[in-house]
């Protein structure tokens, strides 16, 4: 049965900022605290969907969520109405303040790991939210993704949704962002990558040090589980502790794929080469077209820049004619990176051109376009049941650029967070868009009144 890649990308949320900093997040260090452009960041992201969108490729959007957590703020034993809450925690405690305007939800490719049903033993689509446990992530926050989720992918028939896994334990877990999937079948199962980067505490393999590595090896091992993936359909693979301690501390800092290709880095997986034995043997089973597996070298670009420039944060589409689009962020201009890139079109493998995005509003705190969108492999059936509101055509996004000028702030210092306007604003704007997407109430702030 064909099948097609539904890309869900993240909204810019009114209140976009970058206050909250997760510790290990280097390219993010600089941008702490500055003040933030939420118009052009909305817009940014809009763009790169369009983009997307004119090559083929299906779009849908989550919705951000309503900002700031109010019910955190309130756990904290703030009181009073919601302006007084935010105000009180300026004044008491402003970090606390703004964790609760993180905008981490935008990051899409962080919200959940998606198993298509062509993989799975049941044959359903299985959706399992990231606790981002290394992250400390809010309750609030992982209730939103998880509503969301079961708003846009609805049929029970279809998709199969799992609570995220537990805190308590060894799963910490950070969705896509350490995840992969090659397909070599026109129509078919595939091949899905799950990298960890932290290991068994049973065994002795190296770990990293100086920054947390976010990703378990119990976490992806429960995930395969939960999705229904016999060994022909999955496969662990280690993160290098070396390219870790340098910041990449996530999958696609070091790799990216898309159906019949594999682009990584030569020190992204630890034993790299039985690795990639494994992937090839896995795939060769049951392939009706070439499988193409592009290492860069340290010896052409170094994990320091390919980390600092976000190569691997790339996102490859394919388009209608069978060949591929690399869209890459715009600081792989950089003249070695550019370099890398323009053998990669040249060479022997499906990807024909390059097209560099500027996400330098909305992903100051770290990232490129994959990181803003969760890859969702569906059947033309399955298509059908995802709910209509969230899915795209050129209508809707121009309705969504209008939105986002209209309703958008253009400047938002961090001493604005304490504006009560702006919370009345970002409500507004909400509002706005649940009637844009046809979509009904999804906030709480719209149900209670």
């Amino acid at each position: 049965m064909t099948t097609v890649t539904l890309n869900l990308d993240g909204l810019v949320a009114p209140t976009h900022n970058y206050a909250a900093l997760a510790h290990g997040n280097l390219p993010a260090a600089s941008s702490r605290y500055k003040v933030a452009f939420p118009r052009a960041a909305g817009l940014e992201v809009l763009a790169k969907i369009r983009f997307c969108h004119r090559m083929g490729s299906p779009q849908a959007i989550l919705p951000p969520q309503e900002l700031p957590d109010l019910e955190a703020l309130r756990a904290a034993g703030f009181t009073g109405r919601d302006q007084k809450v935010i105000e009180q925690a300026y004044r008491q405690n402003p970090h606390l303040l703004y964790q609760c305007y993180s905008t981490t939800s935008l990051w899409t490719a962080h919200a959940a790991t998606v198993s298509p049903s062509a993989d799975s033993g049941d044959r359903r689509v299985h959706i399992t939210p990231a606790n981002l446990r290394a992250q400390g992530r809010r309750p609030g926050e992982l209730a939103h993704v998880e509503r969301m989720l079961r708003t846009v992918f609805p049929q029970r028939r279809y998709f199969r949704h799992h609570p995220a896994l537990s805190v308590k334990r060894r799963f910490s877990d950070e969705g896509s962002v350490n995840w992969m999937r090659m397909a070599v079948a026109q129509e078919g199962s595939g091949l899905e990558m799950f990298v960890y980067g932290q290991p068994p505490r049973d065994k002795g393999d190296r770990r990293p040090r100086k920054y947390p590595a976010r990703q378990s090896f119990e976490a992806s091992q429960q995930l395969i589980k939960r999705h229904g993936l016999d060994e022909r359909h999955a496969i662990l693979i280690q993160q290098n502790p070396e390219v870790m301690e340098q910041g990449a501390f996530h999958n696609d800092m070091m790799a990216l794929a898309h159906q019949n290709v594999l682009i990584y880095h030569e020190k992204a997986f630890a034993n790299s080469h039985k690795v990639l034995r494994g992937i090839r043997r896995r795939l060769t089973q049951e392939a009706d077209r070439p499988i193409y597996l592009i290492q860069i070298p340290e010896s052409r670009l170094t994990a320091a820049e390919a980390i600092k420039t976000f190569l691997f944060n790339s996102q490859l589409l394919r388009r209608p004619d069978g060949s591929m689009v690399l869209l890459s962020p715009a600081d792989c201009q950089a003249p070695s990176v550019k370099k890398v890139i323009h053998d990669i079109v040249q060479g022997d493998n499906p990807i024909r051109q390059v097209y560099y995005v500027s996400l330098n509003k909305s992903m100051a705190q770290g990232g490129g376009p994959s990181r803003l969108r969760l890859p969702v492999t569906l059947t033309e059936e399955e298509l059908a049941a995802v709910h209509p509101g969230f899915l795209l055509n050129d209508l809707k996004i121009c309705l969504l650029e209008e939105w986002v000028r209209d309703h958008f702030r253009e400047r938002l210092p961090i001493e604005d967070l304490r504006d009560p306007a702006l919370l009345r604003e970002s409500r507004r704007a909400l509002d706005e868009l649940t009637r844009i997407l046809h979509v009904g109430s999804l906030y709480r702030f719209q149900k209670s009144g």
